[in-house]
């Protein structure tokens, strides 16, 4: 109507985490019939850019926790180690010190609960272990580091992006690392979310460059995640750290952000939800041409790379034959620790009451008042003796 003032178009841009990210939210205008009183303004939030409850992330940290103590049951120290660290935690107590520095079970308890065994992947088809290896963990102190990283990074992925691609891309980025390590590391078990959170982390900077233009201070925003990630995956190069893990999670969920995460332009939501009777002069399209390109290979490169490396591990492929220089990028050998993680063995003598053990390696013998020693306890003794 003429002298009525004109309906106003906004688009509130309030920041994510510092300032960084534009959400784009739809307004409601409504003007009133009074040219002197001005047009007040309904924000609502765009559902392209909605902010989701986190509720997945908690799960998952849950669950590993109570893996984590199920796994400590089953171990009963106890019952099948000659000692234990804090005995009054009784069948929940540790092995000792020089056999799991972590704080938590044997190796033989996480084998039998499901940990990353290549040997039985390939010979036994118990291929359900690239899985379930990434809900176990060797100790306190290697859970704790696990699910306070998950839920500092996962919680704000999960809030952006929804349960469903979160989750995909956790349990999809963890078999990447399993798939990865058993194809490199072959000689020991492994365990841990450590290939699922740099899943995570692979998808946040994939994230930051397939929505790039939705991004304020994108420089920095990429400089401060890829020094993040760099100093992780150098940490990933000490002893008894499965360095390929972090890789493959972090090439798969690098891979998999481009494929999961990808955003609408801001121009095409602007257009979308703009009140009638604004028009642009030309449509602008959904995704922007480098992010359908970005899309598509991504899914081509996953695709081929899981289907190849299931393929080569099925077959009993060991890469390392194949690049004589790969291991390094787990552990680099200093005159401070060796990356020698060859499996200990010994030789056991059961007398009536007496146990000793030669280990292999080593040559050191050891005699324990010990009758009727069962598997695991030797087991234990030997990684003792031998270390």
């Amino acid at each position: 109507m003429a002298g009525d003032p004109p309906s106003e178009i906004q688009i509130r841009v309030p920041p994510r985490q510092g300032g960084n990210m534009i959400h784009p939210v739809e307004v409601d205008t409504a003007p009133l019939p009074s040219s002197s009183t001005p047009t007040p303004m309904i924000y609502r939030e765009v559902k392209h850019f909605k902010k989701w409850f986190p509720w997945l992330i908690p799960t998952f940290v849950v669950a590993n926790v109570i893996m984590f103590l199920i796994t400590m049951y089953v171990n009963d120290c106890p019952k099948n180690s000659v000692s234990c660290v804090a005995g009054f935690l009784g069948r929940f107590s540790f092995q000792p010190f020089k056999e799991n520095p972590l704080l938590g079970p044997s190796s033989s308890t996480l084998e039998k609960m499901g940990a990353l065994d290549v040997s039985k992947v390939v010979h036994k088809h118990q291929g359900w272990r690239l899985i379930s290896c990434i809900w176990l963990h060797g100790g306190v102190f290697h859970i704790l580091a696990n699910m306070l990283s998950l839920l500092v990074i996962g919680i704000r992925l999960e809030q952006e992006f929804g349960f469903v691609r979160i989750g995909l891309l956790y349990i999809i980025s963890g078999l990447g690392g399993s798939l990865l390590s058993a194809l490199f590391i072959q000689s020991n078990i492994s365990v841990g979310a450590s290939g699922a959170l740099f899943g995570l982390l692979g998808g946040m900077l994939s994230e930051l460059i397939t929505n790039w233009t939705i991004y304020a201070n994108k420089v920095a925003a990429l400089l401060t995640l890829v020094v993040i990630i760099v100093l992780n995956l150098a940490v990933g190069i000490l002893p008894h750290v499965d360095n390929f893990a972090h890789i493959g999670g972090f090439l798969s969920g690098f891979l998999l952000g481009f494929v999961f995460l990808i955003r609408p332009q801001f121009g095409w939501v602007s257009q979308r939800y703009a009140a009638p009777g604004y028009s642009s002069i030309s449509a602008k399209p959904k995704f922007k041409m480098y992010q359908c390109i970005l899309w598509v290979a991504s899914l081509i490169l996953l695709i081929v790379g899981f289907t190849v490396g299931l393929v080569i591990l099925l077959r009993g492929v060991d890469l390392n034959d194949e690049c004589s220089w790969c291991h390094y990028l787990s552990c680099v050998p200093t005159s401070r620790w060796s990356c020698n993680t060859q499996p200990v063995s010994c030789l056991a003598d059961q007398t009536s009451d007496q146990l000793t053990l030669t280990c292999s390696s080593t040559g050191k013998s050891k005699t324990y008042a010990l009758s009727n020693a069962t598997t695991s306890q030797i087991r234990g003794l030997c990684s003792l003796l031998c270390h």
